[in-house]
C-alpha cells in the first residue's frame, strides 16, 4: 500500500515537471534580430555570437591552410588535388578581370582568402546547430540567445570587409603606380596645372580641366559609395536567408524548409563569389595607371592624322 502511493506521488511529480518543462519550453522565444547577440564578456569587450562565428571561421581557414600545407605532394591527393582544381580556376577567373597573370598573382592571396571567409562564415550560419546557445532574460520575457551566428550577417562585419577592401585596393595603388598618381586619381592637381602649361595650345583646357578636377572629387564619393555597397549587399543577402529559414521553420518545421536550406547554400557561394570578384576589380582598377592609359591613346591618334 506504501509502494503504491509512493509510486502515485513519483507520477504526479514527473507529470508536474512535464507540464513546468513544456511551459518553460513555451515562453522563451527566439527572433532574429539585426544585430548580433551578445554571449560572452572579456572586460569591457563583448563578445557576440557573430564574431564568435568569425573566429571560428580564420581557426579552420588556417587549420586547413597549414594541413594542406604540410601535406604538398608531387602526385597530390583527393584533399590537394580538389583544392588545386578550385586554385587554378579562380586564377584563370581572376585573370579575366585582370588581362595579367602577373597582377592576378599579386591581387588572388586576398580575393580567395575573402571568398573562402565569407563562403564558411555564410554556411556556418545556417548550419542546424541552433540548438546550442543561451537562455537570457530579454525585454518580452525569455530568450533563446544561439552561439554561433553567421558572422556576415552581421553588418559590421560587412562594413569591415567592405573598408578591407575599398582600403586594400588603394594601398596596393599606392605601391604599384605610386602614391603621386594615386593621390591624383582623386585630387587632379595635375589637371588645374595643365591650365597654364596648355592653355596656347589647347584653349579650352580651361573648361576641361576644371571638370577633370571636379571628377576626381566626385571619386572620392564613389569610394564611399563601394563601402556601402559592398557591405549592405553582402549582409542584406545572408540576413535574408537566416530570416527565410527561421520564418519557414516556423511555419513547418520539417520538410519544407530544406529546399530553401539548398538555396541558401547556393546563395552562400554566389554572394562570396560576387564580393571576391569586385575585390579583384577595385584592385585592378587602383593598380592602373590612367595617366599612361591617355598618353598611349594620343599617341595613338597623332600617328594616324
Amino acid at each position: 500500500m506504501v509502494q503504491k502511493e509512493a509510486k502515485e506521488i513519483i507520477l504526479e511529480i514527473e507529470k508536474d515537471i512535464k507540464i513546468k518543462e513544456e511551459k518553460f519550453e513555451s515562453e522563451i522565444a527566439h527572433e532574429v534580430t539585426l544585430f548580433a547577440e551578445p554571449v560572452n564578456h572579456l572586460g569591457d569587450f563583448t563578445i557576440t555570437n557573430a564574431l564568435l562565428t568569425s573566429w571560428v571561421v580564420v581557426g579552420i581557414i588556417i587549420i586547413l591552410s597549414i594541413a594542406l600545407r604540410t601535406r604538398l605532394k608531387e602526385v597530390p591527393g583527393k584533399l590537394q588535388n580538389l583544392f588545386e582544381v578550385i586554385i587554378d580556376g579562380a586564377l584563370s577567373l581572376c585573370d579575366q578581370v585582370t588581362n595579367s597573370r602577373a597582377l592576378s598573382i599579386r591581387i588572388f592571396p586576398i580575393a580567395i582568402s575573402a571568398f573562402f571567409f565569407i563562403l564558411i562564415n555564410n554556411w556556418l550560419g545556417i548550419v542546424p546547430l541552433g540548438g546550442f546557445g543561451l537562455i537570457e532574460d530579454g525585454a518580452h520575457g525569455l530568450a533563446f540567445i544561439p552561439f554561433l551566428r553567421g558572422g556576415t550577417a552581421d553588418i559590421n562585419t560587412t562594413i569591415a570587409l567592405a573598408v578591407m577592401a575599398v582600403v586594400g585596393a588603394n594601398i596596393f595603388g599606392v605601391f604599384s603606380i605610386g602614391l603621386w598618381k594615386t593621390f591624383n586619381k582623386y585630387v587632379n592637381l595635375k589637371a588645374l596645372g595643365e591650365i597654364f602649361t596648355k592653355f596656347k595650345k589647347e584653349p579650352t583646357i580651361i573648361i576641361v580641366a576644371p571638370i577633370t578636377f571636379f571628377v576626381g572629387l566626385i571619386e572620392i564619393v564613389g569610394e564611399f559609395a563601394k563601402i556601402a555597397s559592398l557591405s549592405f549587399r553582402l549582409f542584406g543577402n545572408v540576413f535574408a536567408g537566416e530570416v527565410l529559414l527561421a520564418s519557414m521553420a516556423a511555419l513547418i518545421a520539417y520538410a519544407v524548409p530544406i529546399p530553401f536550406l539548398f538555396l541558401e547554400i547556393l546563395v552562400g557561394v554566389i554572394q562570396a563569389l560576387i564580393f571576391s570578384i569586385l575585390l579583384v576589380v577595385y584592385f585592378t582598377i587602383s593598380a592602373s595607371d590612367h595617366d599612361e592609359h591617355n598618353e598611349e591613346h594620343e599617341e595613338h591618334k597623332v600617328s594616324h592624322a
